[in-house]
């Protein structure tokens, strides 16, 4: 794991976004285990409440379930919740504001699909 911290954001959020980054890209793939929380903290050397609380976070999204007495897994149906997640996203932070300065703009939906598939060319 070569994850990268920065100051500007609680280092657990970050935590559970590379590991959430990595159940999408299959590094942990559903139904595998994650490493344990002590492996976490010992390899990115973090307080292990930190990696708790990151990892907590992925357990209260429902994509790591907690197995008594044998670790945490990926949840079978994470990679798809992820994925929904990040399009709800990507829609509210990127293609509602575009489409609002269309519209101030004058464009209507052809001229915005136009000058989309110029550039996604």
């Amino acid at each position: 794991m070569n994850y990268k911290f920065s100051n500007d954001r609680p280092i657990f959020l970050q935590l559970s976004e590379y590991i959430e980054a990595d159940i999408l890209s299959g590094v942990f793939a559903e139904e595998s285990p994650l490493p344990s929380t002590t492996e976490l903290s010992v390899e990115l050397k973090l307080n292990p409440a930190t990696t708790l609380k990151g990892v907590n976070i992925l357990v209260d999204q429902g994509l790591v379930e907690k197995k008594r007495g044998i670790g945490m897994f990926v949840v079978k149906g994470s990679r798809e919740k992820i994925l929904k997640k990040k399009r709800e996203a990507f829609n509210d932070e990127y293609l509602l504001p575009l489409i609002s300065i269309a519209k101030n703009l004058g464009l209507n939906r052809d001229d915005l699909i136009k000058s989309i598939m110029e550039i996604y060319k």
